[in-house]
């Protein structure tokens, strides 16, 4: 391999008279030429975007996968830019062994039937929360890796020329000014303090050019930061409709249980049993007129009824919402028109 000696001797002698600058400037024994304000301030609003995003990302990790040695499988796949092979959740796998147990114990038994229905509904969890990963990982956790390996370090890059430009800025003048001394002492001609200053304003050029640049780069953490709040919503709505589904899930295997102990005379839950009473509260979808404090909601998510006491919603429509006396805390009574029905309370966002 050829090496080019004067270039890497050129550069080695370019590299310590920035360090010799550098240093001095540290010791308070030379100049330092400072930024504009608007630039340092850019500056310091990218460090800090650039450090909370780095935690943000983290934290969001832990949540989403607590498990360390799994997060560092994907952050190996991830650089090996390799698919991760699909994992199967903890409730997916909580729900399989319960299926394997009722083939055991015999799916015609009453705890073989109760392990297959609550396995199922497991199962049913357990593809949620996969999906509430993948979303999470596409709308939230790729935008902020992508800023912190791609933008900021091409910033990161810009900003370490700029300080290089400086340094050579700044020795310049130091040169000038020691020729100015030296020419006023008759010990140098005037071809030098010439020189110097030719100098002089070739690394102010290239400094006020690599400023400029720096500085476009940096006014994009404005855009960045509405990238992130989008980023930021689509997470939230994605934990929303996760644990809205959850939430449904379970209400659902609640009833399944309620079914299942009422046909073969087993004693209820209570959680069954608040339910059931909940529901059987309002036959035929008649509801008591006794309401109270009747107030207008906003409807988050679709929701369809399981029976004729619960009244079907439609995301982003307004309804009339109220309670009745001994009815269930986690649902209300909706009236749409004509139509009235039992309606879960995390599908609303109430307005008034």
């Amino acid at each position: 391999m050829d090496f080019n000696v004067k270039k890497l001797a050129s550069d080695a002698g370019v590299f310590f008279t920035r360090a010799v600058q550098f240093t001095e400037e540290k010791l308070g024994q030379a100049e330092k030429t400072e930024l504009d304000p608007h630039l340092e301030n850019l500056i310091t609003k990218g460090d800090a975007t650039k450090n909370w995003t780095e935690k943000i990302l983290r934290q969001t990790e832990v949540l989403l996968q607590p498990n360390p040695s799994a997060r560092i499988e994907e952050f190996i796949y991830d650089k090996l830019d390799r698919k991760l092979p699909s994992r199967t959740t903890n409730a997916e796998l909580l729900g399989q062994h319960m299926l394997d147990a009722a083939k055991e114990f015999g799916a015609e038994t009453p705890y073989g039937s109760t392990l297959i229905t609550v396995g199922e509904y497991q199962k049913k969890l357990g593809g949620a929360e996969r999906e509430f990963l993948h979303t999470s990982a596409v709308t939230f956790l790729s935008p902020l890796r992508n800023f912190l390996e791609g933008d900021w370090r091409t910033i990161s890059k810009e900003r370490r020329l700029l300080e290089n430009r400086r340094l050579d800025l700044d020795i310049c003048k130091a040169r000038v000014k020691k020729a100015k001394q030296a020419e006023a002492k008759a010990a140098l001609l005037s071809e030098e303090v010439d020189k110097a200053e030719h100098e002089l304003r070739v690394a102010q050029t290239e400094f006020d050019r690599q400023a400029e640049v720096t500085r476009l780069l940096l006014e994009g953490i404005s855009s960045t930061h509405l990238n992130h709040l989008r980023c930021l919503q689509d997470f939230a709505e994605a934990q929303a409709t996760y644990y809205a589904q959850c939430h449904h899930y379970m209400q659902d295997l609640q009833r399944e249980l309620n079914r299942c102990g009422n046909s073969s005379g087993a004693p209820q839950s209570s959680a069954a049993g608040a339910a059931d009473a909940a529901s059987s509260s309002f036959p035929s979808g008649r509801l008591s007129p006794g309401a109270s404090g009747s107030r207008k909601a906003k409807v988050l998510y679709d929701y369809d009824a399981h029976d004729a006491s619960e009244l079907s919603l439609l995301a982003d429509e307004v309804i009339t919402v109220y309670t009745v006396p001994g009815m269930d805390p986690d649902w209300l009574v909706g009236e749409r028109g004509n139509e009235k029905g039992k309606v879960p309370v995390t599908y609303l966002e109430l307005l008034s």
